[in-house]
């Protein structure tokens, strides 16, 4: 019998496929959904810290409406008790997945103020999730900060959230990074147990029509697959993380690939919302399949068989990538 266990940030996991955050896991039966269809575990939909300030002012707004605007009475809305500010209905959700599901329930948080990272990852771990994932963003829209800046304030916030949570904490990146290998190794001393390679930001378009701008492609596609593939076979073994892929996942192929490369775990989200949750059935038999048909019993029997150390030094294996695959091209065109 084929063995699928895997481990992913101190987790224990049947098998190594993840629903990562998606509309799909913003509800407790979306998340119910994906468990019914085999998910080994959810990475509930993140909470931005500014659609909760969001929602802070608009209440604040409707309830402060028409305060002290007469002498018999300070306000015409009752305070709501249960109330905790936008978060509320966000943690709430969370909890009721935690004590229903059985597979993980890992948090997601997207921040912009120091307060906001610290206060909102503890109530999140108050509320029962498993591991927290930071999608950490910060736009390089002014000129004037620095990648190192950049860099600096990222390994800050991985410390002092460290710093006040005890469960796993794993950051999700983008591939923007001038020494990506160094940054990680920087994550994981300030404390992150793993990282997720790579988060995927809905880039604008523009419309030559009516000349204004519009929002890009929302999916991934398996043509995305060669940054994060690269990076977690360059990653694998070189640190003591756990790494998560992500980013082009649509069939089992692209899982195969990414665990030969040396991932812990492949999530996906794209290719649940393309084809509903039961895609998520499909993935794990695809996997299981590949490896009976290979004379593998596990999923530690292959993960990392092609990853930068095996073929000796990284720089290396990315070097002589890149030679064959401009010969591969040379040779098209040639032959056209």
């Amino acid at each position: 019998m084929i063995n699928l266990t895997s481990r992913y940030l101190g987790l224990d996991l049947t098998h190594p496929i993840i629903a990562s955050a998606s509309p799909l896991t913003g509800t407790f039966d979306g998340m119910r959904r994906l468990e019914d269809a085999g998910a080994a575990a959810v990475v509930m939909v993140s909470l931005f810290e500014e659609q909760i300030r969001a929602q802070d002012t608009r209440y604040a707004t409707l309830t402060e409406y028409t305060a002290d605007s007469h002498p018999e009475a300070t306000t015409y809305f009752p305070e709501l008790a249960g109330y905790s500010h936008g978060i509320s209905g966000h943690l709430r959700t969370l909890r009721r997945a935690v004590e229903a599901l059985d597979i993980p329930v890992i948090a997601s948080l997207n921040g912009t103020s120091d307060e906001g990272w610290l206060d909102f990852a503890v109530q999140l771990e108050q509320a029962g999730a498993a591991a927290l994932e930071l999608n950490l963003y910060i736009p390089p829209a002014d000129f004037a900060v620095s990648g190192t800046e950049i860099e600096n304030r990222y390994i800050d916030i991985v410390r002092h959230v460290k710093g006040k949570v005890r469960i796993p904490v794993s950051v999700k990146l983008s591939p923007s990074f001038s020494a990506l290998g160094n940054f990680v190794r920087n994550l994981e001393v300030a404390g992150a147990e793993g990282v997720v390679l790579f988060n995927r930001f809905c880039q604008p378009d523009l419309d030559i029509e009516t000349q204004g701008v519009t929002g890009g492609p929302g999916l991934s596609s398996p043509a995305e697959i060669h940054v994060p593939l690269t990076w977690i076979a360059s990653l694998s073994r070189r640190v003591n993380m756990s790494l998560a892929a992500g980013t082009g996942v649509d069939r089992s192929t692209e899982v195969m690939k990414f665990l030969l490369a040396g991932a812990d775990v492949v999530s996906t989200a794209s290719a649940l919302l393309r084809h509903g949750p039961a895609r998520m059935t499909s993935l794990v038999a695809g996997v299981e399949r590949w490896l009976e048909e290979h004379a593998f019993e596990s999923v530690k029997d292959i993960r990392g068989r092609l990853d930068a150390e095996s073929f000796g030094q990284a720089d290396t294996f990315l070097r002589a990538r890149y030679l064959h695959t401009l010969a591969d091209i040379s040779l098209d065109y040639i032959r056209r």
